[in-house]
């Protein structure tokens, strides 16, 4: 009998419905005619699961003793003597107790599989080893119950049973997935909107790249190199020539047409030649293109170029291949060949469109730079006095031997200064030097000498070889020199630019730093940014001295923007560091724009702010200030009224009203400057290690009427908090109090805490109409109450206190969702160390 299947439910969190698809197949298989029984299957206490189990075989349990403790575990024995066709296990990841034979289910499972038992089973995504440490960062709670990835890669069939956050929360919420108790603590900590939205994503994800791997297994092992289209993909062919920007709009209008990935490949030559400053810019300028209109960029090196576009659009599964028109003549076609007749022999399957340039009229559209030598001035020039001089000197050193020695040594000796040459001086050194050894040899020891007639066949056989032979090895050794000197400048270039990615930033230091680097990656005595004033030139940021403060002062000045310049005092700098400084030029240009932006948007803002405020305060004077004013003064005329003889209960309600107004005034002035040292950033904050149940108990303290409407859940047990207790009060105070008068009337308003990933998490529920999440961060503004509130009291200032003396105890306000509607308002708290 041959090895079992495996199949495997994959679901991104408990409850999304995997022990009940589970079951269902079960059944399904069983009224097929297949064995099935249920090895072991978790219900936790979910009626429908266990409705579910009914009708279906159950291996009884085992019982595992363990420090005392008894424990029951699946009967792997058992499964096995009884040797059903399918067995259903749950959680493929759970750690066996010890004293069981194996460490893991898993591994039980492997032993049905390799006794011909298939096998059904369930697993979370954060139960794989590879995404141990992703959802430790997500939910803050290290999943110790974790499987190989390669044990589940390897199962015959994965289905994902897929579950939206907001469904999973609503199944909690009804108390399908846990206990009531369990509910408040689970929606607290891993069943937040957030977590369980980023574990759907890496269960999709992870799902979908096993689909892919499968396609590619199947399709190599039946030697399948045709693309499948099983998925539009459009490759085009970036090559860093004007007019290529046409061509990569073209080839995004046919991706977005037919709803497909876009993706763009530059094929480089093997050479290391990089293309010329004119072509490195459009083909920059193209990639950018290309990433804002949602492609994804590629490099490839390949000498041929049609075949490495074929090469790598097979590779993707690309199902279309777009190009440029050619702009090769019909010369350089019969010379070097047509890479879009190459792609169009090769592709097979593949769609290949050949998009016409533009063109602008009159012009010819740009070529690449041709290449040219990179050496340093002073090797050139060395390289052509060497070129003239050192065939002679040897020619001279030759002359009193030549008795002695042969025309065979000679050219040999000459052989070796022509490769001296181009070693110093690049290829057309080399060839001159050549050619001037070509000419003393026959001159001086050919027979007959002193002329440059050849008498000897042979003689001339000779000299025209070694001619030959010299410029071609001086020709590979110049090309040689060149490559080894493009390769350490593309090496210092890439360095720079580097370091120079590592270093964008657009904090306040940053323009010192890409002054200072750039001094440093060219070797500048100086450079300075000057900004032009009314008096002449400022300067914002230098280094090293003499610092050039004007531009006249210097020896190189680029324009940056709005006027600026970057001087630079040195050497001049060539075409090719030119290249380079503007890469860096334009990101000092980025930094001065972003810090003259932040500087206007900070004025803007705080002077929009500071009118709105004065509105907001105005209105809030005119209005919610007014009302308690106005309940005081009248109980307060009504004692004064002589006319009157008020019994003492109506003495005493007036001396209420004044003092719950004049609570209700004392309340909202203490709000008003609460906001204003928040504004002005005057809030001191004093940490202490407290309770958290003390601090609500004190927050709630004096407040009968609000007390009366709430439910508290804050054990003792919880760690003790990292706050300023006082400012705590405050913002539990103002939370609640928000709760309670938006709740409707007969509602409560639940008040707990749990701990969650090192930290208190404090929850106040409402069940009042919630709040839309376009509005989440508005409500945290000052004078913000989105619609006068259901008492019709306050100045909307409770929520931005809460928040701004959140922020400045370096806690965290959220605002949440109460499933079945309402708010949750959760305070995340520092526990202490």
């Amino acid at each position: 009998m041959g090895r079992g299947k495996l199949r495997v439910f994959l679901g991104a969190a408990p409850g999304v419905g995997k022990t009940y698809a589970m079951l269902e197949e079960g059944h399904r298989l069983a009224v097929a005619g297949l064995d099935v029984v249920v090895g072991l299957v978790e219900a936790h206490g979910r009626a429908a699961t266990s409705a579910l189990i009914e009708g279906l075989e159950v291996i009884p349990r085992r019982t595992v003793t363990y420090r005392g403790n008894t424990f029951e575990e699946m009967d792997l024995d058992a499964v096995l003597r009884r040797k059903p066709d399918i067995a259903l296990i749950d959680e493929l990841a759970h750690t066996n107790v010890p004293g069981s034979g194996r460490e893991k289910r898993w591994e039980d499972v492997e032993v049905l599989l390799v006794a011909g038992i298939d096998v059904i089973t369930t697993l979370n995504i954060q139960h794989l080893e590879s995404m141990n440490d992703v959802v430790t960062a997500i939910t803050g709670v290290v999943q110790r119950e974790t499987i190989p990835d390669e044990v589940v890669r390897r199962a015959d069939e994965i289905e994902m049973v897929d579950l939206t956050q907001e469904g999973i929360r609503e199944r909690m919420a009804a108390g399908t997935i846990y206990p009531a108790e369990r509910i408040d603590a689970a929606l607290a900590n891993f069943f937040r909107p957030g977590t369980l939205g980023a574990l759907r994503e890496l269960a999709l994800s992870w799902t979908a790249d096993r689909v892919d791997e499968a396609l590619e297994r199947y399709r190599e092992t039946h030697g399948i190199d045709a693309s499948w289209e099983t998925k539009e993909r459009v490759v085009v062919a970036i090559a860093g020539l004007a007019g290529g920007d046409h061509v990569v709009r073209r080839a995004a209008r046919m991706a977005m047409r037919a709803r497909s990935e876009l993706l763009g490949v530059h094929v480089r030559a093997q050479d290391g030649l990089a293309v010329g400053s004119r072509a490195a810019d459009e083909l920059a300028s193209q990639r950018r293109l290309l990433t804002d209109l949602g492609g994804t960029y590629h490099d490839v090196v390949g000498d041929d170029v049609g075949e490495a576009l074929v090469r790598f659009a097979r590779a993707e599964n690309a199902t279309q291949l777009v190009m440029g028109a050619s702009r090769r003549t019909r010369w350089e076609e019969l010379m070097r060949g047509s890479p879009i007749l190459e792609v169009v022999r090769r592709s097979g399957p593949i769609d290949v469109h050949v998009i016409s340039h533009p063109g602008l009229p009159g012009r010819r559209l740009a070529t690449p730079d041709l290449p040219r030598s990179r050496l340093p001035r002073r090797r050139r020039i060395a390289g052509w006095a060497l070129a003239v001089i050192i065939p002679v000197l040897a020619t001279a050193a030759l002359l009193p031997f030549s008795d002695q020695t042969g025309l065979d040594t000679e050219l040999l000796v000459l052989l070796l200064v022509t490769v001296a040459v181009a070693a110093i001086g690049g290829i057309l050194p080399a060839l001159v030097a050549s050619v001037i050894a070509f000419l003393l040899a026959n001159w001086f020891f050919t027979e007959p000498t002193g002329t440059f007639t050849i008498a000897e066949p042979a003689n001339l056989f000779t000299l025209v070889v070694f001619l030959i032979v010299a410029g071609a090895v001086g020709g590979l050794v110049g090309l040689a020199s060149r490559r080894a000197a493009e390769a350490s400048r593309a090496r210092r270039e890439a360095e720079a630019l580097a370091t120079l990615a590592g270093s964008i930033t657009l904090d306040r230091d940053a323009l010192d730093d890409l002054v200072h680097q750039i001094r440093a990656t060219f070797e500048l005595e100086a450079a300075a940014v000057l900004r032009p004033t009314d008096a002449g030139w400022e300067v914002v940021a230098s280094a090293g001295e003499p610092v050039p403060a004007t531009p006249e002062l210097a020896s190189e000045v680029l324009e940056l923007a709005s006027g600026t310049r970057l001087a630079l005092l040195g050497s001049r700098l060539g075409a090719d560091d030119l290249r380079v400084l503007h890469v860096f030029t334009a990101q000092l240009a980025a930094v001065l724009e972003a810090r003259k932006l932040q500087i206007e948007a900070a004025a803007t803002q705080s002077m929009a702010e500071t009118d709105r405020l004065r509105t907001a305060l105005l209105s809030a004077v005119s209005h919610d200030l007014r009302t308690p004013l106005a309940g005081i003064k009248a109980s307060v005329t009504s004692l004064l009224e002589t006319n009157v003889d008020w019994s003492d209960e109506e003495v005493d309600d007036f001396l209420e009203a004044i003092l719950s107004e004049t609570e209700r005034l004392n309340n909202m002035v203490g709000k008003l400057l609460d906001a204003s040292r928040i504004q002005t950033g005057a809030v001191h904050v004093f940490f202490q290690v407290v309770g958290l149940d003390e601090v609500v108990a004190s927050a709630i303290a004096g407040r009968p009427d609000v007390a009366s409407r709430l439910v508290i859940d804050v054990p003792e047990s919880l760690p003790s908090v990292q706050t300023d207790p006082a400012l705590l009060e405050r913002v539990v105070a103002n939370l609640v109090e928000n709760a309670v008068s938006w709740s409707p009337e007969g509602e409560l308003v639940r008040v707990t805490a749990g701990e969650v990933a090192g930290r208190v998490d404090l929850r106040i529920t409402d069940r009042g109409p919630g709040i839309p999440e376009s509005d989440r961060e508005r409500v945290f503004q000052p004078f913000q109450r989105l619609g006068d509130s259901p008492d019709g009291a306050g100045v909307g200032l409770g929520l931005a206190v809460a928040h701004g003396l959140v922020e400045a105890m370096g806690h965290e306000l959220i605002v949440e969702d109460t499933p079945g509607g309402g708010t949750t308002m959760v305070v995340g708290i520092k526990a202490a160390l």
